[in-house]
């Protein structure tokens, strides 16, 4: 494992870097998750999704594009914009409601909503490595480099 970079050979492992990254995001922040169909962007976000304390199953809100999950003192929002039509449509969502300091928003195929969205605090990028993934990051922030250096930090133990 490098620093920037961990091995999960299966979804369980997903789930469990979900809980790393969710314990290093109490902050907040902007995470984008980048990866083809079925590399377990989800599956990462069920693992913070029920880090935070939800119970029930997480699925991908491809149609609704956002589903929000709100925990006593975090809100976390899941957001997958792989059937968006145009970026103009996360105006009509009301974005900007959703990106507030404290909130850990969670943004799949964030590449559909470029020109409106704001810039990542960290960056996801899951890829097929042997029978599993590879999850790699990187930072592009100061929150950014905050989470990062607590993802390293938990990973090391």
């Amino acid at each position: 494992m490098s620093e920037n970079a961990f091995i999960a050979a299966d979804d369980q492992q997903t789930v469990a870097f979900g809980q790393v990254l969710a314990n290093a995001a109490v902050d907040g922040g902007i995470v984008f998750l980048h990866g083809d169909l079925g590399m377990g962007k989800t599956t990462l976000c069920r693992g913070v999704i029920q880090a935070f304390g939800h119970t029930g199953a997480v699925k991908s809100p491809t149609y609704t594009l956002v589903e929000p999950y709100e925990f006593q003192n975090k809100c976390v929002y899941h957001f997958d914009l792989y059937r968006l039509g145009d970026p103009e449509e996360l105006e009509f969502l009301g974005i900007r409601d959703y990106l507030v300091d404290d909130a850990l928003c969670l943004i799949e195929w964030p590449e559909r909503g470029q020109g409106i969205l704001p810039p990542a605090d960290l960056e996801i990028f899951i890829e097929i490595f042997e029978q599993g993934r590879r999850i790699k990051w990187s930072k592009n922030t100061q929150k950014g480099c905050m989470i990062a250096d607590r993802i390293v930090n938990e990973l090391k133990g």
